[in-house]
C-alpha cells in the first residue's frame, strides 16, 4: 500500500494506492481509494456532537501489516493464479480477507464485506462490495489442493526469512471439526469418523498441522477426510514435508540441514513411517503408547532404583531415565519422563472413574444376588465398568458359579494401586532418533507438542480464529475455508512474535481490538452535510508499542497525538 495526498475540488484528501498485475492485459494496473480528508478536523460544537459508531484499526491493521511483510496476497496469487482485477478480488485477497475475519470477528462469508467495511485498515483498494460469499465460493472452486500447498510452502519460506524463525523442531498433530452437512450431500472431505467432539451423528473434516517450535507458527497443514487414520494422514504429508524441508533450508540461507525433527504423539507410530521420515530427512520424536513392548521394557528399567534422575535448569522438577533400545527393528533412544503435574491429573481422573466404577460394581453385585444376570452379561458389564483410567490394574474381580447363576465379588487392591502409581502413572515414554541431544533438549522439544493442541483449542467453536461454524458444503469451499483459517492462525502467531509480548493470544488480540476509532458527527455551524470525524482512543504503553511497530498511524494519523 502507498499513501499520499491529493487535492480534489479544492480539498486535500489522503489516498491509498496499490499496483497489481493484470494477467489478461499483461500489464500492471493501479487501484486507488480515498481514505478521507487530510485537512485538520473542523471546529465543532461539543454540545451538538454525537457518537455514530466505531471502526477497527488495531487488530486488522496489525494482521494486515504482517500480511504485507510476507506479501501474502502476492504469494497466494502466484501459486494459485490471480483473477483479473476486472473480475473482482483475487484468490489471495479473498484468502486474506477471510483470514482477518476469522481472527477478528468470525462470521459468515455473506458478512465479509460488512466486516471489511468496519475497518479503517484495508487489504485491497477494490470496492468493499466485491468481497461477497459468491466471490469466495467462485475463488475456492478455481484452486486445487496442489496450488494451496504451494502457497503454504511459499508463505512458510517467507515467514522463516522475515521473522527469523527457527524451524529445527516441528510439532505435528491432527484434529477434526464438526460440520452440519446432510448425509445425502455428496463430498469427499466431510465424512463420519472418530469425532473429537464425540458427536457420532455428524460428518467431520480433518485437519493436520505442522507448527514451528519458535513462535508456534503453523507452517504446513493438510485438510483430509474425517474418516482417515492419523498414520495415513502423516504418510500423505511426506512429500509436502520434503518440500517444506527444502523451502526452509532456502529461507535459512541455503545451507542444507542435516535434518529437522518432527514431534508427534503416540497415534502416529509405525515402523514404516519412521523409515519414511528418514527418507524425507527428518528426525523423529514421538511419545510411545505405554502398551508398546518397548515402553514396557523402558518402564521396567525406570522402576529400578537410581535410574530416574532429576533434570537440570528449568526442568529441575522433572525426573527421567534414559536408555538405548530397539523399537521393533529400529535402534532408538528411549526416555521415561516423570511429570508430577501429569501424575496429579491422572490421580484425579482415577478417583472420579473409581467412584463411578464402585457404584456400577455394587449395582452388579445386587443384581447377581437377585439372580437377574447371566455370567456372560456380567463379564461384559464388569469389563465395561473397569475399562477406563487403569482401573483393571488394581480393582480385582472374581466371577464364579454357573452360566445361569453366577457369583460375583470385587475389591480394590491398595498395594497394586500404589505400585501402579510408582511405576506407570505420571510417566511418558519418549522415542527419538536424536541420540546426540541432551535429555533436557529432548524433553523441551516434546513439550512443544502442547502448542499444536493449543492452536486446535483456539480453532474450535468459540475460540480465537475458530474453524466453525462453517456453512460450506462443497469440498473446494471446505478446503479453501480451512486454508484461510490456518492463515489467520499464522498471522496472529507472527504478529504476537513480532511484538514480543508475553500475553496470551486471546488477550493480545483483545488489546489490539481496543485500538479503534470512534466516529463522531459534528456540527460546525455551517451549511452542508455534517462531517464525520474519527477520534483516536487513549492508548496504554503496550498499545503505543503496537501502533509504532505495525504502523497503525498510517491508517489513522491522529493516533500519534495520543502517544508520548
Amino acid at each position: 500500500m502507498h499513501f499520499f495526498e491529493r487535492m480534489v475540488d479544492g480539498r486535500l484528501y489522503r489516498v491509498v494506492a496499490q499496483s497489481v498485475w493484470d494477467p489478461q492485459k499483461q500489464q500492471p494496473v493501479s487501484r486507488q481509494v480515498l481514505l478521507g480528508p487530510a485537512d485538520p478536523p473542523p471546529v465543532a460544537d461539543l454540545a451538538k456532537t454525537r457518537t455514530v459508531g466505531t471502526k477497527r484499526v488495531g487488530d486488522t491493521g496489525a494482521l494486515g501489516w504482517v500480511a504485507e511483510q510476507l506479501d501474502i496476497v502476492g504469494l497466494i496469487d502466484e501459486a494459485c493464479g490471480a483473477l483479473g482485477p476486472a473480475k473482482g478480488p483475487s484468490v489471495g485477497e479473498l484468502a486474506l480477507g477471510v483470514a482477518l475475519q476469522r481472527a477478528c470477528a468470525p462470521g459468515a462469508k455473506r458478512d465479509l464485506a460488512a466486516f471489511l467495511d468496519s475497518s479503517v485498515a484495508r487489504i485491497s483498494c477494490l470496492p468493499i462490495e466485491s468481497f461477497t460469499g459468491q466471490a469466495f465460493h467462485r475463488g475456492a472452486a478455481g484452486v486445487t489442493a496442489e496450488q494451496l500447498e504451494r502457497a503454504q510452502l511459499a508463505i512458510a519460506r517467507a515467514a522463516v526469512t522475515r521473522f527469523k524463525l527457527s524451524a529445527e523442531v516441528l510439532a505435528f498433530d491432527s484434529t477434526n471439526f464438526d460440520t452440519h452437512i446432510a448425509t445425502t450431500t455428496p463430498g469427499e472431505l466431510a465424512r463420519r469418523g472418530h469425532a473429537k467432539s464425540k458427536r457420532s451423528d455428524l460428518r467431520v473434516v480433518g485437519l493436520g498441522v505442522l507448527v514451528s517450535e519458535i513462535g508456534h507458527v503453523p507452517l504446513l497443514h493438510r485438510t483430509y477426510p474425517g474418516n482417515s487414520s492419523d498414520q495415513a494422514l502423516l504418510t500423505s504429508c511426506l512429500q509436502g514435508l520434503a518440500q517444506l524441508h527444502d523451502a526452509l533450508d532456502t529461507a535459512e540461507g541455503g545451507a542444507t540441514k542435516a535434518g529437522r525433527t518432527v514431534v508427534r504423539d503416540g497415534g502416529f507410530w509405525s515402523e514404516q513411517l519412521e523409515l519414511d521420515l528418514e527418507d524425507a530427512r527428518y528426525h523423529s520424536l514421538i511419545s510411545l503408547p505405554l502398551s508398546h513392548t518397548a515402553s514396557e521394557q523402558a518402564l521396567v528399567f525406570a522402576a529400578q532404583r537410581g535410574n530416574m534422575q532429576p533434570l537440570r535448569g528449568v526442568l529441575a522438577e522433572v525426573r527421567a531415565a534414559r536408555l538405548e533400545a530397539r523399537v521393533g527393528e529400529l535402534a532408538r533412544t528411549l526416555l521415561v519422563v516423570e511429570s508430577q503435574e501429569l501424575l496429579r491429573g491422572q490421580k484425579r481422573g482415577i478417583a472420579v472413574a473409581l467412584r463411578k466404577a464402585k457404584s456400577e460394581l455394587r449395582l452388579l453385585e445386587r443384581r447377581v444376588q437377585a439372580g437377574k444376570l447371566t455370567r456372560t452379561t456380567l463379564a461384559v458389564r464388569v469389563q465395561k465398568a473397569l475399562g477406563r483410567e487403569h482401573l483393571a490394574e488394581f480393582v480385582v474381580t472374581t466371577i464364579g458359579g454357573t452360566a445361569a447363576q453366577p457369583t460375583f465379588s470385587w475389591q480394590v487392591d491398595a498395594a497394586r494401586r500404589r505400585e501402579l502409581e510408582r511405576t506407570r502413572l505420571g510417566r511418558r515414554v519418549l522415542c527419538t532418533t536424536r541420540k546426540l541431544w541432551s535429555t533436557e533438549r529432548i524433553v523441551h522439544a516434546f513439550r512443544g507438542q502442547w502448542h499444536v493442541e493449543e492452536l486446535f483449542r483456539r480453532a474450535k467453536k468459540g475460540g480465537l480464529v475458530p474453524w466453525g461454524p462453517s456453512f460450506q458444503w462443497a469440498d473446494a469451499s471446505l478446503q479453501f475455508h480451512t486454508f484461510a483459517t490456518v492463515l489467520g492462525l499464522t498471522l496472529v502467531a507472527l504478529a504476537r512474535l513480532a511484538l514480543g509480548t508475553k500475553q496470551s493470544a486471546p488477550v493480545f488480540m483483545q488489546d489490539l481490538a481496543n485500538i479503534s476509532a470512534t466516529l463522531v458527527r459534528t456540527n460546525t455551524g455551517q451549511q452542508g452535510r455534517r462531517p464525520t470525524v474519527m477520534l483516536p482512543p487513549e492508548l496504554s504503553p503496550a498499545q503505543q508499542k503496537a501502533v509504532r511497530l505495525f504502523e497503525l498511524d498510517r491508517w489513522l494519523p491522529s493516533l500519534s497525538s495520543t502517544m508520548n
